[in-house]
């Protein structure tokens, strides 16, 4: 599993060798201006990553044709110098004074239901008690060797359901904060060898704006 920094990295090399037109910061140290908006925690997969490439020139200019035909042709080229396990599902070309923020995402937990008989029950009584609640305090850590806090989580939280063996949380995130994959663990009592595989981010909710 590749960390944050490491799937930028990948991506970065990809537009270069891919050709894509991407706009270089000014000054004795140049870098592409490119980023990957929401940042994925430590151990989380995803399926669904935004890369943000600003461009020196809009190479679709001129009719919608022309840029729907643009967009698939850098998905192909993108696609032929990305390693296994990365896909490019879409390129969108929008205006250059387009800002992109996470308003929401569910994180896909695996809980191993079937080696442990009472766990379904367990996650459905604490379901209900978590989202009945007003409030959902967790102490947060802020970092080695800095005091750690306590943070009112449910805000944050949109919903929660129980689907197979799956624990889907669905939470709010952006500049007001969002809940973290160990609060959950926590408010939920699981422990690490209850889960069945990684936990994965899915479904990340975008709202488009200008500068």
């Amino acid at each position: 599993m590749l960390s944050h920094a490491e799937t930028f990295r990948v991506l970065e090399r990809a537009c270069v060798r891919a050709g894509i037109p991407v706009r270089y910061s000014e000054g004795f140290n140049p870098h592409p201006r490119l980023s990957l908006p929401l940042p994925r925690p430590v151990g989380v997969e995803s399926e669904d990553e935004l890369l943000v490439a600003r461009l020196y020139e809009d190479p679709a200019a001129g009719s919608a044709g022309d840029r729907t035909e643009c967009e698939t042709a850098m998905v192909r080229a993108l696609a032929g110098q990305l390693p296994e396990g990365i896909d490019v599902l879409a390129v969108t070309l929008a205006a250059s004074n387009a800002s992109f923020q996470p308003r929401s995402a569910e994180y896909v937990l695996p809980v191993r239901i079937d080696e442990d008989p009472g766990l379904a029950g367990r996650l459905e009584a604490d379901i209900t008690r978590v989202m009945a609640s007003e409030h959902c305090m967790v102490e947060r850590t802020a970092g080695e060797n800095k005091a750690s806090r306590r943070v009112d989580v449910r805000p944050f939280i949109l919903s929660i359901r129980l689907r197979e063996d799956r624990l889907i949380v669905q939470h709010v995130t952006g500049e007001a904060g969002s809940i973290r994959v160990d609060e959950i663990l926590r408010l939920f009592s699981l422990r690490t060898e209850d889960l069945g595989g990684p936990v994965r981010r899915i479904n990340v909710v975008w709202e488009t704006t200008k500068l």
